[in-house]
Order: C-alpha cells, then sequence, then structure tokens
C-alpha cells in the first residue's frame, strides 16, 4: 500500500471527483440525520435505548458547554454547532479505525507497481476537510464576537488608539491579537489533520509489519487520540466564543 497525503478518488459523479475521505464524511453525516429523525420520532417520557443513549451524551455536553460560557441561553444557542462538531469529528476519526480500513480497497497502478486505495480513510486525515471545518468555526467565532459586541467594541480588541497610555502597546497588543485570530484557521486544521493522519500511518504500519496481537495496543491508543481531538477541537472552539463575546476590558 501507498501512503498519501491526499485523500485518493475512489470515483467520480459527472466531473465531481469522489475520495474515500469525503465518502466517509459523507455516511457519517447521513447517519446521524438519520439517527436524529428515528429518535425524534419516538420520544417518550421515560428514555430508553438509543434515546437513553443521547440524552446523556447530550445532557453531557450541554453541563460542560454551560460551565465554559457560564450562560444558559448562549449554550442553548451554540449548543447545535457544539454538539454536531463533536460528534461528526469522533464518528469521523473512529470510523477510520474499523477492520479494513487502509487495507481493503480498490486495486491501483502507480508508477508500475500495483497500490491500493482504501475504501475507508478518515475525513479528518484530508485536510481539505479540518481547513474547511476550521474556516466554519472561525468565521462563527468572528460573527458571534460582533453580533454580541457591535463590530466597534468587537473592532477595539484589535485596533486600539496609538495615543492612550503606555503610547502605541494597545496598537501592538491588538495587532499580534488579529495575527492570533487568523493563526487559528491553521492551529485547528493542522492539530486535527496531524494527530489523525500521523495515526492513520501508524496503524497501517503495524499492520503491515506484524498483523496479529501487537497492533491492538495502537488500535486503543488511536480509540483515545479520536476522541481527545474531537474534544479539543469542540472545547476550542468554545472557548474562542467565549473569549470573542467579553469585552476588551474584561
Amino acid at each position: 500500500m501507498e501512503i498519501s497525503i491526499a485523500a485518493e478518488k475512489l470515483f467520480s459523479i459527472g466531473s465531481f471527483p469522489v475520495t474515500n475521505a469525503f465518502l466517509i464524511g459523507f455516511l457519517v453525516s447521513v447517519s446521524l440525520m438519520l439517527v436524529s429523525v428515528f429518535v425524534s420520532r419516538r420520544l417518550t417520557l421515560v428514555p430508553r435505548g438509543v434515546q437513553n443513549v443521547l440524552e446523556l451524551i447530550f445532557e453531557g455536553l450541554l453541563g460542560f458547554i454551560d460551565s465554559v460560557l457560564e450562560d444558559k441561553q448562549q449554550s442553548r444557542k451554540f449548543f447545535p454547532l457544539i454538539t454536531t462538531i463533536f460528534l461528526f469529528v469522533l464518528l469521523s476519526n473512529w470510523v477510520g479505525l474499523l477492520p479494513g480500513a487502509g487495507t481493503v480497497g480498490l486495486a491501483h497502478m502507480q508508477e508500475g507497481h500495483a497500490t491500493i486505495v482504501p475504501f475507508l480513510r478518515s475525513t479528518s486525515a484530508d485536510l481539505n476537510f479540518t481547513i474547511a471545518l476550521s474556516l466554519i468555526a472561525v468565521f462563527v467565532i468572528q460573527f458571534s464576537g460582533i453580533a454580541a459586541l457591535g463590530i466597534i467594541k468587537y473592532g477595539q480588541k484589535f485596533f486600539v488608539s496609538p495615543f492612550h497610555k503606555p503610547y502605541g502597546l494597545g496598537t501592538i497588543m491588538g495587532l499580534l491579537e488579529l495575527v492570533s485570530e487568523f493563526a487559528k484557521l491553521l492551529s485547528f486544521s493542522f492539530r486535527l489533520f496531524g494527530n489523525v493522519f500521523a495515526g492513520e500511518i501508524l496503524l497501517v504500519v503495524m499492520l503491515h509489519l506484524v498483523p496479529y496481537f501487537i497492533p491492538l495496543p495502537f488500535l486503543f491508543l488511536e480509540v483515545f487520540v479520536g476522541f481527545i481531538q474531537a474534544a479539543v477541537f469542540a472545547m476550542l472552539t468554545l472557548v474562542f466564543l467565549k473569549m470573542a463575546m467579553t469585552e476588551a476590558a474584561h
């Protein structure tokens, strides 16, 4: 098998290429929507089965969001975004760990030798996806900050008069803060991509070197890493939202 940084194309729909990472992202999205519709149509006062599991997850997430934002109204407002990010990234990471991931796929000839284009590849191992998700998160953060404070007060975080004492310090710190807003895009995308992609490479290498028993500890490690990366992405989005909606004086 050949290790590729870019997601591999499985087939095309017209001129639109469908990659293995895109396919997994699409299947995870459809699965989440189907489960949501299924549970919402069978809600009961006494939860059981899938509803019980989802309520446990949602209550835990809502409680965590409340502890960060310290505002129940804001918590309910941003709960769908944070929960969607967490569940989508988590399931995408874990689907990439299913049996056959990285080893079962389409036969392909690359520079005269046979390789495999795997059917399963975590969506988070595709840099295009992590950048797109980061753009969404950063846009929501900036938009929420402007909506909460107004464009003038929000802009004062970055553009402070150089005549305020100590002279020039506010402007310099504001420009650094402005640079950090753009840096969030790189931080979000490359952290998620790097950790998940490195984990997939590790598993593929171990499966080819020692296919029995030895890869199991690494597999369980990647299950934990997949959870941590989903939690970190969602938590950082939440924390940055809180910071964006807080006035500069505070």
